[in-house]
Order: structure tokens, then C-alpha cells, then sequence
């Protein structure tokens, strides 16, 4: 089922499979939406409450102002979460959708369960990737967004799993199409403003998963496992033949991690 709520005065598109006792809630990535879940929802769906949502400024969810902070994310997270009666469940986020799960787990820690960062990181960004932010920023103000859609969808993706996932990065290209420019530019400001995150896990007291690809070129293997030394209390599971976008790449493989975690943990 999918609806629209009013999620801490945020218009936002989310997609709820209503049935399951435990509760699985999913935050997609930049420049993706919900949609990105598709395969995933399907493989949970019988043993969990699967919820999604378009993350505000991307798919069809509102744009509200020129930064969205994780913090209002978080809270727009939240509040979804109330109108649909949730009080708790496994928090999973995919690249940023990372980054709003761990300022939603630092604001709203009663309602985690469970946290699993999937091709994301504690970290803040560098001053270079802020610098790259900001050119971004500058190409899509300057009416050049259509230039990402066709070079960026396809890096996501281990070069020997392009071919075979073509219609996928079809399907992001038109998704960062349809991204209105100003929610673009709105999440990569906050982004680029979010705050070192790696105390909220080590205190967070739940638990924690990485689930992080070999062949990832956004978070390369030497800076996933300098993440996993800095948070000895969190599970790593490693996608051998995925680089960023496990979660289509391997989404057989991320399901039954995803399931076991649920379960032992």
C-alpha cells in the first residue's frame, strides 16, 4: 500500500506492507527513492512490516526550504513512524539513507531496534567530498542536472554487474530525472553539514550491522574496514561481488543477512 502522510509537516510518499509483527523500515539512498526497495520489500515482505518512503526532496515527497538537514529527515523518519502506528523497528539505510538512520537513532532511539548501515558510513564528510558537494550543487543550479543522470547511475555498480542490471540504471537515470533540482540541492546540503556520527553508534546500545560491498568505489575496502575497527561492537558482512547497490546487486544475498540479523540479534 502506498499513501501520502504529513510526517512532521512534510508532505511524503510511503509505501507500507501493513502485515508483520516486526517492523522493518527503509531509507534510500541519494538521488533514489523508494522504488529503489522494490526487489528487497518483495524478499521481507512475508516475515515483516516492510515500510519505505521517499525521503523528502527526492521521488514525490515535499521539498521544504534550501537544506534538509539529517535532523529534520530524522524527524520526518519519525514521524511517518507515528502516523502509521509504528513505535519501533529495524532501522536500514542505504548510502545516505545511512546517514538519517544513525540522526534518527541519536533523536529517537527508542524506536530502533535494530540499526543496519548498508553501503554507509559514521563518518562526516571530508573537506573534499564537501568541495565536490558544493560543485554538484553548482551543476544542477546551472540547469545541468541531466548530465548526472547519465553519468552517475551506472558507477554505483561493479562494471562486471552493469550489463546484467541495465534496466536498474535505466531506472535511476529517469529517477534523477524527475528529482526536482532544488530537493537535490536541499539533501546535499545537508549532507554536507552532517555532523561525525560515530559516538551515536558506539552508544547507541542496540544492535548494529555494516553490510559493505568488495568492489565499492564510493567506500572503498580500506575505509570500510578503518569503519569497522572504529565500531568493534557492530556486525560486518561483506557483498563480494557488489560495489555500492548491494541491495540490487546481491538483494538475495542482503535479504537472508538482513533476515538472520533480525533473528540472532
Amino acid at each position: 500500500m502506498e499513501k501520502f502522510l504529513l510526517a512532521h509537516g512534510c508532505a511524503t510518499r510511503v509505501s507500507d506492507t501493513q502485515k508483520g509483527d516486526k517492523v522493518v523500515v527503509l531509507l534510500h539512498g541519494y538521488l533514489e527513492s523508494l522504488d529503489i526497495w522494490e526487489g528487497l520489500t518483495t524478499l521481507l515482505r512475508d516475515n515483516y512490516r516492510v515500510i519505505s518512503l521517499d525521503i523528502p526532496g527526492h521521488g514525490i515527497s515535499e521539498v521544504k526550504g534550501e537544506i534538509h538537514t539529517m535532523e529534520f529527515l530524522a524527524d520526518v523518519v519519525a514521524g511517518a513512524m507515528n502516523e502509521l502506528g509504528v513505535s519501533s523497528g529495524t532501522i536500514i539505510g542505504h548510502s545516505m539513507g545511512g546517514y538519517v538512520a544513525l540522526t534518527f537513532a541519536e533523536r529517537h532511539p527508542q524506536m530502533v531496534d535494530r540499526l543496519v548501515l548498508l553501503h554507509s558510513s559514521p563518518n562526516a564528510d571530508t573537506e573534499l567530498k564537501k568541495s565536490n558537494r558544493d560543485r554538484e550543487i553548482e551543476l544542477i543550479l546551472s540547469g545541468k542536472k541531466d548530465l548526472l543522470a547519465k553519468l552517475t547511475p551506472s558507477l554505483g555498480f561493479a562494471e562486471k554487474n552493469r550489463l546484467r542490471f541495465k534496466n536498474h540504471i535505466n531506472n535511476l537515470s529517469d529517477q534523477i530525472i524527475m528529482t526536482e533540482p532544488e530537493g537535490a540541492v536541499a539533501l546535499l546540503r545537508g549532507m554536507a553539514a552532517r555532523k561525525d556520527q560515530n559516538d551515536v553508534m558506539l552508544k547507541l546500545n542496540k544492535p548494529e550491522l555494516f553490510i559493505f560491498g568488495r568492489l565499492d568505489d564510493y567506500i572503498p575496502e580500506a575505509a570500510a574496514l578503518e569503519m569497522a575497527q572504529n565500531q568493534p561492537q557492530a556486525k560486518v558482512v561483506w557483498l563480494e561481488n557488489s560495489a555500492h547497490m548491494g541491495l540490487v546487486e546481491e538483494v538475495e544475498l542482503v535479504a537472508n543477512v538482513i533476515d538472520t540479523f533480525i533473528q540472532e540479534a
